[in-house]
């Protein structure tokens, strides 16, 4: 097991730099030149576009700036920001774990429904249970998270007045309004995930039920429920458990939207204030940050495919 970690640590050092060199690199693909656009665009004077070029170190090559960003990247320095002269390093460490626990909240959400309608459907195949499912998952797949989370605004904050629809209260100040704050979020985030968990639980429990050795288990005397939960299930969660990973990666990524949306200071605002502004090294730290979550986050997966199948770490 040892052995398969390290492998798989190893395999991540030069990924993990051509990841870093494409996100520095996102300089050399803005339009125009990016000192007079952070300086103010074409108003900006000479002397304000050449402090910004000193600032940003623009006039040596990419490779040496590239180098020096590095560094500092791998201390834990990612610069500082152009306008608020904050560091970016600081910033990403106060904002994630608000978009840690959007994502986190969302992933609940749809391991908890997606489960549950994925082992419903898969055990009533072709019943109304399962076409009821089916709806279900379409809906889920089709319909994009910032309009589920528009209508849930209107819906529970301005017809009902049930939720708050902005803001944010930390969990250690108040942890029901914490809870109040996030439910929104956490449905618009969580029903398209829990319609691809559903889904994936579906096929692959229907696939499992076929084999042998739960007919075996069954001939046996074996209760259903303990056919479904110590048989079934340990094989049909194998394909869920990467679609959960991938999920949870990408629903940090997909926070951008909905913090927006709901007014939410976490990496999302951040980086979209960013974009906006040309914000050079919070776009490049905020990427390379997301970038190093979703790889962490699949080596995670690989681990818990080798724990859960060990064939797998003879690969």
């Amino acid at each position: 097991m040892l052995s398969f970690i390290v492998r798989r640590l190893l395999a991540l050092i030069p990924l993990m730099l051509i990841v870093s060199f494409l996100v520095y690199s996102l300089v050399v693909f803005l339009p125009g030149d990016p000192a007079v656009a952070i300086a103010g665009g074409t108003q900006a004077k000479p002397e304000q576009i050449e402090e910004v070029r000193e600032q940003l170190g623009l006039d040596d090559p990419l490779l040496v700036r590239y180098g020096r960003w590095l560094k500092g990247a791998v201390q834990g320095d990612l610069g500082e920001s152009v306008y608020t002269k904050r560091s970016v390093s600081d910033e990403i460490s106060r904002r994630f774990p608000i978009t840690a626990s959007v994502a986190l909240g969302a992933i609940v959400i749809s391991l908890l429904l997606g489960t549950a309608f994925g082992i419903l459907a898969g055990l009533r195949r072709g019943m109304m249970a399962d076409r009821g499912v089916t709806v279900f998952t379409s809906l889920g797949l089709a319909i994009p998270s910032f309009w589920l989370a528009l209508m849930l605004v209107i819906v529970f904050s301005v017809n009902l007045q049930w939720l708050d629809s902005i803001g944010y209260v930390k969990f250690g100040d108040d942890p029901y309004q914490w809870a109040r704050h996030l439910i929104m979020p956490w449905i618009a985030l969580g029903i398209g995930a829990a319609a691809t968990v559903a889904r994936q639980v579906r096929g692959a429990l229907v696939d499992v039920m076929d084999q042998d050795y739960i007919r075996t288990a069954r001939s046996k005397g074996l209760a259903g429920h303990k056919v479904v939960a110590k048989h079934a299930m340990k094989n049909a969660a194998m394909p869920a458990l990467t679609v959960v990973g991938i999920q949870f990666a990408y629903l940090l990524g997909g926070t951008v939207i909905i913090e927006s949306i709901f007014s939410i200071p976490g990496l999302g605002t951040y980086i979209v204030s960013a974009i906006s502004g040309r914000d050079l090294p919070v776009i490049q730290g905020t990427v390379l940050m997301m970038a190093v979550i979703f790889v962490v986050i699949n080596l995670i997966v690989d681990i818990l495919y080798a724990v859960v199948n060990p064939k797998v770490r003879l690969q």
